[in-house]
């Protein structure tokens, strides 16, 4: 009775994972197998096209500005992450290692914008760059997604540095070390799994971001795959659906490959701040 019972149980498991991946991954078959589809539109009579073609990919890149979105799109992302990172990283230290006035005060507030959508800053964020001048600017993006990545993530950074003792820093000041030289030779390095869980954190979110980047850029020089690809079928009378479903392929390659080639630390910096010393 038990062992039908754990059979029934593993096999109503199977069935039940199984249909999530399905439901997760037809998606995005689905835009493949339409980007190499013949003519405009996404309607097809079968899943798998009757007539493959590279067109859309060509058109993309002779056709479009894409390569100049592309590359806006990567240097708006690497530069979040490595300044959110940074940033990141001397804040969260600092909360975790550090007692000064305010730090209780610090982490309530950023308890409780956590607990807003970002969107709701819109208007702020926008006359704050008006007035400064920086509207239509890279670096206005990508000190907005640096700074959100501070709020979202120190608690993970926190929890993780939490758990590092803190008699490895006693034991290497009492050798001679100075502050920098602990944290830069030892917390760092100790540090690897959840920074590189931030950091991807940050580049996907800043690659992909739709909603700050349309507020921010202006001209069609300056913007970023998400923004050029929608304003590419949001025109009048514009029909180049399978083209942007090829855009759609090209903008998850970048991300695909970064998340297959540090899939271990980010499963590594995922739990890294669950436990706390």
């Amino acid at each position: 009775m038990n062992n039908a019972s754990t059979r029934w149980k593993l096999g109503a498991s199977y069935v039940i994972l199984s249909a999530l991946v399905f439901f997760s991954l037809f998606p995005a078959l689905w835009i493949v197998m339409s980007s190499l589809k013949t003519g405009n539109s996404l309607y097809s009579e079968s899943f798998i096209p009757k007539q493959i073609t590279l067109e859309h990919y060509r058109d993309l890149f002779t056709k479009t500005m894409y390569p100049t979105w592309f590359l806006n799109t990567l240097k708006v992302a690497v530069g979040s992450t490595v300044l959110g990172t940074f940033l990141l990283l001397i804040a969260s230290y600092a909360i975790s290692r550090f007692r000064f006035v305010g730090r209780k005060l610090t982490l309530k507030a950023m308890l409780v914008l956590q607990m807003f959508p970002g969107f709701m800053a819109m208007i702020a964020i926008f006359v704050i760059l008006n007035a400064v001048g920086l509207l239509d600017s890279h670096w206005a993006l990508i000190l907005v997604y640096s700074s959100g990545a501070v709020i979202s993530n120190v608690f993970v950074a926190k929890g993780f540095f939490d758990t590092i003792p803190r008699s490895l820093e006693d034991a290497a000041r009492i050798d001679g070390a100075s502050h920098w030289q602990v944290f830069a030779s030892m917390i760092v390095p100790l540090s690897t799994p959840m920074l590189t869980y931030a950091s991807l954190m940050i580049f996907n979110g800043a690659f992909i971001d739709f909603i700050f980047a349309d507020l921010i850029l202006r001209t069609e020089e300056k913007r970023t795959l998400a923004v050029g690809l929608y304003r590419m079928v949001s025109q009048r009378n514009s029909t180049e659906f399978t083209m942007f479903a090829a855009g759609a392929v090209l903008v998850a390659v970048p991300v695909t490959m970064l998340f297959l080639f540090l899939q271990r630390y980010l499963v590594e910096g995922l739990t890294a701040g669950s436990s706390k010393g």
